[in-house]
């Protein structure tokens, strides 16, 4: 299902994007075929979340993120993958994350749905 963004919230991902890395869905399948450590967070909502996710993935939902992140990573330096949906909340989030002094944050482009339409492993109900 595709959502239809309002402009106002396209200005604020665009915004947000600027002063965001994103990782590419191949870059992350890479990645994880070489068996590469990564820390990937799932920022969606708990109904998204239950359908499926990316394999060992953890969820932290965009609504308590902000207050649950320093007790789940408090190293602001550890290399933080977030993604959502599609890439918009994620880029959302790791800028609220760097305000909070994250330095090492990625936003998955494409977020979940571009993970699954690329065939890459997904685990949960949803798999």
């Amino acid at each position: 299902m595709r959502v239809e963004h309002s402009p106002g919230f396209l200005k604020l991902v665009e915004d947000a994007r600027a002063g965001v890395r994103e990782l590419t869905i191949a870059q992350l399948r890479e990645r994880l075929a070489r068996k590469e450590p990564v820390v990937l967070v799932d920022v969606r909502e708990d109904h998204e979340w239950e359908k499926g996710r990316i394999p060992g993935a953890r969820h932290l939902g965009r609504g308590v993120l902000e207050r649950d992140i320093e007790k789940l990573y408090p190293d602001r330096g550890a290399e933080l993958i977030l993604y959502c949906g599609g890439g918009f909340r994620s880029a959302l989030a790791a800028e609220s994350i760097q305000k909070m002094g994250y330095r090492n944050v990625l936003s998955l482009a494409g977020g979940f749905r571009g993970w699954r339409e690329s065939g890459a492993a997904v685990e949960g109900p949803g798999a």
